[in-house]
C-alpha cells in the first residue's frame, strides 16, 4: 500500500513541473513576439494600399475618322509599333480625290484669268486693232468723198435725190464702223482698270481657298498615328464602315505610347490626407508572383470620384468613393497595358 502512494506521489509532482515549465515557457515566447507583432502594426501604417490598372505614359488614345464611310485598307495590326504621321488605315476616297482635281484646275483657270488682266492683251491683238481701225477710217473717208461728190451732182440736178440719200445711209454705216473699231483699240490699247484686276485677285483667292479645303478633306481620309507608340486594339477591319467619330465614338485603334508606364491606382477615401507627390510606390500582380515594381506618385487628383478598378473580392465595397493618384513607373519596367495590380505608397515620408 505503502508503495502505491509513494508512486502516485511522484507523478503528481511531475505532472506540477511539467506544467509549470509549460507556463514559463509560454509566458517566455509572448514576451518575445510582442516586438514583431508592433512591428507589423508600424509597417501598416506607413503603407496606403490600393488597386490600380497599367496604362501608358500617352493613356489609351483612341483614333477615328472625322468623316463616316468605308475602310478601303487597314494597315496596321495589334502590337505594331508606329511612328508618328503614318498611316494606319485609309476610307474609299474616289469622291474627295476627285474634288482636288476640280479644285485644281479652277486654281490655274483663274490664275491663267489674272495675269491677262495684269498683262493686257497681247501686241498681236494690239496691232490688228490698229489696223482694222485704220482701214475703218480709210473707208469713211471714201464714202465721205462719195456722198459729198453726190450732194453736188444732185445739186446740179444730175442724179435723183434717191441717190444722194443712198451714198449718205452707205456713208453713215461707214462711220458708225469705225466709231466701233476705234473704241475696240482702245479698249485693247489702253491698261486694264482696277477694279477689274482686284476682281480677278479675289476669284484666284476663293479658287485656292477652295483647293485648300478639298485638299484637307481628302486628308482626313487618312488615320494617322499621332505620334509614336504601340496599337494596342484594332476595332475594325478592311470593308468595314464607319462613323463620324467626333458625333459617335467610333474608333479604329487605340494607341498608346509604351516606352514608359503609368498605374492609376485607387486610393481609399479613408487614406487621401496620406498620399502626396513624390512618395515611393511599389506594384506587384498575381501573374508575377512577389516581384515588386517600383515607382512614385506623379500626380493626385483634387476630387473624389466612383471606383475605377474591380478587386471581384466578395467583400468589396462598390460604392465607395476613391481619389485617382496616378503613378509614374521606372524606367524599363515591362507589364502588359491593361494589367490589374496592387499598389503600396509609401506615406513614411
Amino acid at each position: 500500500m505503502m508503495g502505491r502512494k509513494k508512486i502516485t506521489w511522484i507523478l503528481g509532482s511531475v505532472v506540477a513541473v511539467l506544467s509549470v515549465l509549460l507556463l514559463a515557457n509560454a509566458l517566455h515566447g509572448e514576451k518575445k513576439s510582442a516586438p514583431a507583432e508592433d512591428t507589423s502594426r508600424l509597417i501598416d501604417k506607413a503603407t496606403v494600399a490600393g488597386p490600380g490598372r497599367v496604362e501608358p505614359d500617352s493613356e489609351e488614345v483612341k483614333i477615328g475618322s472625322e468623316l463616316a464611310g468605308k475602310l478601303r485598307e487597314v494597315k496596321a495590326e495589334e502590337g505594331d509599333m508606329v511612328r508618328k504621321g503614318q498611316v494606319l488605315a485609309i476610307l474609299v476616297n474616289d469622291e474627295y480625290a476627285a474634288a482636288v482635281a476640280a479644285a485644281e484646275a479652277a486654281v490655274r483657270q483663274k490664275d491663267a484669268a489674272l495675269r491677262k488682266v495684269l498683262n493686257g492683251s497681247r501686241g498681236q491683238e494690239r496691232r490688228e486693232a490698229e489696223a482694222n481701225l485704220r482701214q475703218a477710217e480709210s473707208t469713211e473717208s471714201n464714202a465721205r468723198s462719195e456722198m459729198e461728190r453726190r450732194q453736188q451732182l444732185w445739186q446740179a440736178g444730175v442724179i435723183s435725190r434717191e441717190e444722194k440719200e443712198r451714198y449718205e445711209r452707205e456713208y453713215k454705216v461707214d462711220h458708225d464702223r469705225t466709231e466701233a473699231a476705234r473704241q475696240h483699240f482702245r479698249l485693247v490699247d489702253d491698261e486694264q482698270r482696277e477694279e477689274d484686276r482686284s476682281a480677278a485677285r479675289a476669284e484666284l483667292e476663293a479658287a485656292r481657298a477652295q483647293l485648300e479645303q478639298s485638299r484637307a478633306i481628302y486628308e482626313k481620309t487618312f488615320l494617322r498615328a499621332p505620334f509614336d507608340g504601340r496599337i494596342l486594339r484594332k476595332h475594325h477591319r478592311t470593308g468595314e464602315s464607319i462613323t463620324n467619330s467626333s458625333v459617335t465614338a467610333d474608333p479604329v485603334f487605340t494607341i498608346g505610347d509604351v516606352n514608359g508606364l503609368r498605374v492609376r491606382v485607387d486610393v481609399d477615401e479613408s487614406d487621401v490626407s496620406r498620399v502626396r507627390n513624390g512618395q515611393a510606390v511599389y506594384v506587384t500582380a498575381q501573374a508575377y508572383g512577389d516581384q515588386r515594381f517600383r515607382g512614385k506618385v506623379i500626380r493626385v487628383s483634387g476630387q473624389l470620384g466612383p471606383k475605377n478598378v474591380r478587386t471581384d473580392e466578395p467583400k468589396e465595397k462598390v460604392d465607395t468613393k476613391i481619389l485617382e493618384t496616378l503613378v509614374q513607373m521606372e524606367p524599363g519596367t515591362s507589364l502588359p497595358v491593361g494589367l490589374r495590380v496592387d499598389a503600396y505608397i509609401d506615406t513614411s515620408r
